[in-house]
């Protein structure tokens, strides 16, 4: 149970604005991650490391945040949910001047390591306050927070392109944008919900296994990020070496991936309030099931791209929607919501290095045979993310008291 120090009273206008606040945080988030993206290649220049070596320390990320994200919850029950999430954003977006400081490969992923270190725990911690305002407004918000990441994750690649194309220095691109996005990232959090935990509640453990059913819902996650790991590494790689499209189209295969993504996210909330998440998640799993089936069998690059569109579309929801189920599944929803996390990051990071590694002993056509099963896999485990559902029952508007939040008052 949590507290709010300010007011016991539910004051719907504070969610509300809450709701904007979170969302920031995620726009936040996501502008971090597209400036590291876009000067991966200066990075890797100033590192002086080879293509081998820069895929071992890109690794480090996925490495760092599996480790640090059971320590959210309990940095949430010292501090507080707004306090902790306050510090952890900050130490997001302060970590994003690291990677172009390092001068060589040690360093680098040394410094890759605390990047995602403080991406995860600061990944939970907005996650299990967005599920938390989600609760209160007794609506489906999760996938339009995520869309929000995407937009944010859109801005910073624009803005890390402009910075590459105009030749400026990482390090001082990195600085300005970490300053940059601090400040925002603290003036978001300003409007978050201020969740405390009671005097008498136990911490949760800093190190544990995730509850069996983040274990469930997190396998549906491990697929639909499986397939957008392996959709945005190797689809240009596809059309280019299987199809034989230009440098140009094959480029694009990965923007229609990832706009189809952010659109689908943004819409996603309303499809969820109106069909729920169980039958948004299979239609989906559909949806991608069908893209992969185009990519596996298109006969030329312009069926490809569309079969990259459908995937991207289909597999937009899962994770939000995964978030949320995880978050309504047992008593601490930050311990369930790292453990769906970990298992989400872990996919991420096997994703392209097993598609390449089945690419290599086979081909591209047949790793996106396995892509497309996994995508099928959506279908057969929706069920499990009926816990996302805010559908209210006896036919009035859920209850929003801290009883069914699970969480407690917040202002």
């Amino acid at each position: 149970m949590t507290t709010d120090p300010g007011s016991m009273v539910f004051d719907k206008e504070r969610v509300r604005r809450a709701r904007i606040a979170v969302a920031a945080v995620f726009t936040v988030h996501g502008a971090v991650t597209g400036s590291f993206a876009t000067r991966v290649p200066w990075i890797q220049d100033h590192a002086s490391v080879s293509a081998g070596q820069l895929g071992l320390a890109l690794a480090f990320p996925a490495i760092g945040a599996s480790l640090s994200m059971p320590l959210a919850g309990r940095i949430s029950h010292r501090f507080g949910a707004r306090t902790a999430l306050r510090g952890l954003l900050v130490l997001w977006t302060l970590a994003l001047i690291l990677p172009a400081l390092a001068p060589n490969l040690v360093t680098l992923c040394a410094a890759l390591f605390v990047y995602g270190a403080t991406a995860g725990m600061s990944d939970v911690a907005m996650n299990a306050l967005g599920v938390e305002v989600e609760n209160r407004l007794d609506k489906s918000i999760m996938s339009g927070l995520h869309g929000m990441w995407s937009v944010g994750a859109l801005i910073g690649s624009a803005a890390g392109t402009v910075a590459a194309h105009l030749g400026t220095d990482a390090r001082l691109h990195h600085t300005i944008a970490a300053l940059a996005l601090t400040a925002l990232g603290l003036i978001a959090c300003q409007g978050v919900l201020d969740l405390r935990s009671e005097a008498d509640e136990e911490p949760p453990p800093r190190f544990t296994l995730p509850p069996k059913s983040a274990l469930i819902i997190g396998a549906v996650g491990f697929c639909a990020v499986f397939a957008e790991g392996a959709s945005l590494d190797w689809s240009a790689v596809y059309l280019r070496d299987i199809m034989g499209s230009s440098a140009g189209l094959a480029a694009a295969s990965t923007t229609a991936f990832a706009l189809t993504m952010a659109v689908a996210r943004i819409a996603g909330d309303k499809v969820v309030d109106r069909f729920g998440a169980v039958r948004t998640v299979r239609a989906g799993g559909v949806l991608a099931t069908v893209g992969g089936l185009l990519v596996v069998v298109a006969p030329d690059a312009a069926l490809a791209l569309c079969g990259f569109g459908l995937l991207g579309l289909g597999v937009a929801v899962v994770v939000p929607l995964a978030f949320a189920a995880a978050g309504r599944s047992g008593p601490n929803p930050s311990q369930a919501i790292a453990g769906v996390a970990t298992i989400t990051y872990t996919s991420g990071l096997i994703a392209p290095s097993m598609i390449g590694s089945l690419a290599e002993a086979t081909s591209l056509v047949v790793s996106f045979g396995l892509v497309t099963v996994l995508a099928f896999g959506l279908v057969l485990g929706a069920g499990v993310l009926r816990g996302a559902d805010r559908v209210s029952t006896g036919g009035g508007a859920q209850d929003p008291s801290p009883a069914k939040a699970g969480t407690g008052t917040a202002a």
